[in-house]
C-alpha cells in the first residue's frame, strides 16, 4: 500500500490490515507503550479546508508515532497561490516522507501522488473521504464484534461521505441503504458499483431505509463550501434526520454515528445524538487510531 487515495483502491484484505493495525496501536496507546514506528519520520499536512478532529488526529498521530508534522495551509503555500499541483508535489517529496490533504478537489490528490514520489494520504476530499471510514469501519467492529452481515443506513446527503461509506461498507461486507432526496443522491458510477457488488439500496423513504438496520448514520446537510445553500438544504433536507421515529424502526441494538460536527435538530435530534454519545465520540477518537495504522503502513 503506496498511498490511500481513496477506498476503491483498497482490497478488503488490505483494509482488514489496517483495522488491525488499529487495533493494536489503540491497545498500545492505551496501554502507555510506547510505538515509535516512525521516528524521524516528517508528514506534511495540506489543508485547503479547515479541520478540528483531521488536524489534531495527524499532528497527534504522528507524535505517538515519533515523527513530526508540519501544518501547512493554503495561505502557507505557493499552491493557494497559483502553484501548480505537480510542481509543489516534486518539491514537498525532496523535504518530507509522506503528504496528507484535505482539499476540494479529487484530482489534486491523485495528482500529487502522480507527481510526487513520497506516500499521499487523502485527508478529505468533495468525492471522498477515506479516513473517517476506516475509523467508521474500526468502531463497528468494537461495537459489533464483526463488520461483514450488519446493514448500515445513510440517512442525509449522498456527498463525500456517502460515497466512501457506500464503497468501504459493501468491500466489508455489510449491507447499505442510502435515505436522501432525489436530487442529492451519492456519486452515480459508485452507486452502480453498489448495486453489482453488494447489498445496495438508495431510496428517498428513511423509515424504509432505516428498516432492520444495525448502524444508523448521519452527516449535516450542508457541508463545507456549500454554505451559501444552507437555508435552501434545510428546507429541502426537513424529513432526513435520526430521531426516535427512524430509531423505533432499526434494530433495537442500533449504534448511532456521526463523522461530526454535529447540527443538533437538523441531522440528528438531539435526544438521540446524547443517547449515543459514546458511538460517536468513540468513533471520533478511531480517527486517532485508523489514521496512525494508516501512517505506518504508507510510512514504515
Amino acid at each position: 500500500m503506496k498511498h490511500l487515495l481513496k477506498l476503491s483502491d483498497l482490497t478488503p484484505e488490505e483494509i482488514t490490515e489496517i483495522l488491525n493495525l488499529a487495533d493494536q496501536l489503540k491497545y498500545e496507546s492505551k496501554n502507555g507503550i510506547e510505538h515509535h514506528r516512525l521516528k524521524g519520520k516528517k508528514l506534511g499536512m495540506i489543508f485547503q479546508k479547515s479541520s478540528t478532529r483531521t488536524r489534531v488526529s495527524f499532528e497527534a498521530g504522528m507524535y505517538d508515532l515519533g515523527g513530526t508534522a508540519l501544518f501547512l495551509s493554503s495561505n502557507d503555500l505557493q499552491i493557494g497561490r497559483g502553484e501548480p499541483v505537480q510542481d509543489t508535489a516534486r518539491v514537498l517529496s525532496r523535504y518530507l516522507d509522506g503528504i496528507m490533504i484535505r482539499t476540494y478537489k479529487q484530482s489534486e490528490v491523485e495528482d500529487l501522488a502522480k507527481y510526487g514520489s513520497i506516500p499521499i494520504i487523502n485527508g478529505l476530499t468533495d468525492y471522498c473521504h477515506p479516513c473517517q471510514v476506516l475509523a467508521d469501519l474500526m468502531t463497528i467492529r468494537e461495537y459489533k464484534g464483526v463488520i461483514a452481515g450488519n446493514k448500515l443506513c445513510y440517512v442525509g446527503d449522498g456527498n463525500n461521505m456517502a460515497n466512501s461509506l457506500i464503497v468501504g461498507c459493501i468491500k466489508m461486507g455489510m449491507a447499505v441503504s442510502i435515505a436522501c432526496p432525489e436530487n442529492y443522491k451519492p456519486d452515480a458510477d459508485i452507486m452502480k458499483w453498489a448495486a453489482e457488488n453488494g447489498d445496495f439500496v438508495c431510496t428517498t423513504d428513511v423509515l424504509a431505509a432505516a428498516k432492520d438496520a444495525d448502524v444508523l448514520y448521519t452527516d449535516v446537510w450542508a457541508s463545507m463550501g456549500q454554505e451559501g445553500e444552507a437555508a435552501e438544504r434545510k428546507k429541502i433536507f426537513a424529513g432526513y434526520q435520526i430521531n426516535s421515529d427512524v430509531m423505533a424502526v432499526a434494530k433495537p441494538d442500533a449504534m448511532v454515528m456521526h463523522c461530526l460536527p454535529a447540527h443538533r435538530g437538523e441531522e440528528i435530534a438531539e435526544d438521540v445524538l446524547e443517547a449515543h454519545a459514546n458511538d460517536i465520540f468513540d468513533e471520533a477518537e478511531n480517527r486517532l487510531h485508523a489514521q496512525k495504522a494508516v501512517l505506518c503502513m504508507v510510512m514504515a
